[in-house]
C-alpha cells in the first residue's frame, strides 16, 4: 500500500523577512503602490497565501517593511557610527556612510520613495519619527565637538539637508555628484569641513 503523496514543497519557503525585503524593493522602484501582494508574489516565485502566512494584509506589510527601513537606515547606520570613540571621526563617519548610501541606487531609491509618499498615513510618522531622530543624533555629535545645543542642531538640520539634497540629486543627476572613491572622500571632507567651521 502506497502512502499519500504530500504537496510539493518549494525547495525553500519564504519568511516574512523575504516579503520585506521585496516590499522595499518596490518601494525602490515605483514607491508606495508598487508594494501589491500578486506582483510582489510573481517576483518571489510564491502565491498569495505565502503572503498572507505571514501577514494580514498589505498594510501590516507596509508596516513591516518601513520597520525595516528604520532599522537598516537608522538604527544600523547609528551602531555603526557608534563603533568609533572620536566624535570628529563619528561625523566623518555618518556623513560618509550616508552619502556613500545615497550614491547607491537602491538605498536611495527607497529614501526617495519614502519621501515622495510622506503624506500616507504609514509613512508619515515614521518618516517624521525617523527624520527626528536622525538630527537629533547628529546634533549629539555636533555637541560632542562643543557647540552648544541651539548651534548644534541647526548645523545636525544642515548635515541632515545636505544628505537629502544629495540624495536627490543622486538620483536625478548622478553626473553631478563625486563619481570614484577619491572623489566621494575629498567631498565629504569638505562637507566635514564646513558643517564643523565656528
Amino acid at each position: 500500500m502506497t502512502s499519500p503523496r504530500s504537496p510539493k514543497q518549494p525547495a525553500t519557503r519564504l519568511t516574512a523577512d523575504d516579503w520585506t525585503r521585496a516590499a522595499l524593493q518596490a518601494i525602490a522602484r515605483g514607491g508606495l503602490a508598487a508594494v501589491a501582494v500578486e506582483p510582489l508574489a510573481a517576483r518571489l516565485g510564491a502565491t498569495k497565501g505565502s503572503f498572507y502566512w505571514h501577514f494580514a494584509n498589505r498594510d501590516a506589510l507596509i508596516e513591516a517593511a518601513l520597520n525595516r527601513w528604520e532599522s537598516d537606515h537608522t538604527d544600523a547606520v547609528i551602531a555603526l557610527v557608534e563603533t568609533e570613540s572620536d566624535p570628529l571621526a563619528r561625523l566623518r563617519l555618518l556623513i560618509g556612510t550616508v552619502i556613500g548610501y545615497a550614491g547607491g541606487s537602491r538605498e536611495e531609491s527607497i529614501e526617495l520613495g519614502m519621501l515622495a509618499t510622506a503624506d500616507h498615513p504609514h509613512v508619515a510618522p515614521v518618516l517624521a519619527r525617523v527624520t527626528e531622530r536622525r538630527v537629533a543624533y547628529t546634533a549629539t555629535l555636533f555637541e560632542g565637538l562643543g557647540l552648544p545645543r541651539p548651534e548644534a542642531r541647526r548645523r545636525a538640520l544642515l548635515a541632515v539637508s545636505a544628505y537629502l539634497g544629495h540624495a536627490q540629486l543622486a538620483h536625478a543627476a548622478p553626473q553631478v555628484v563625486p563619481g570614484d572613491a577619491g572623489e566621494l572622500r575629498d567631498y565629504v571632507d569638505r562637507i566635514v569641513e564646513l558643517l564643523t567651521t565656528v
